[in-house]
């Protein structure tokens, strides 16, 4: 049986960030990627998007404060 992070409730939803947004966060935060918290690329909810590693992960949680909370991440090998 295949698990299927992104159908799981308790998952959060993951994306691919597009070249240009990268540029546009990492100038928002005044940081660089090597700043951002990792992502191993074979997480499984990782991986089920097709994250190699380099690329940037935005994570949409639930937040009881906010609503949801966007979080981004870095794939690393």
């Amino acid at each position: 049986m295949k698990i299927r992070p992104r159908q799981h409730d308790l998952v959060p939803r993951h994306e691919k960030v597009s070249p240009e947004e990268v540029k546009q966060i990492l100038q928002r935060y005044g940081i660089t990627k090597d700043q951002l918290p990792k992502i191993h690329a074979v997480d499984p909810a990782a991986a089920e998007i097709g994250a190699q590693p380099g690329d940037v992960i935005k994570i949409f949680r639930k937040s009881e404060t906010a609503g949801q909370a966007v979080v981004y991440r870095v794939a690393v090998p």
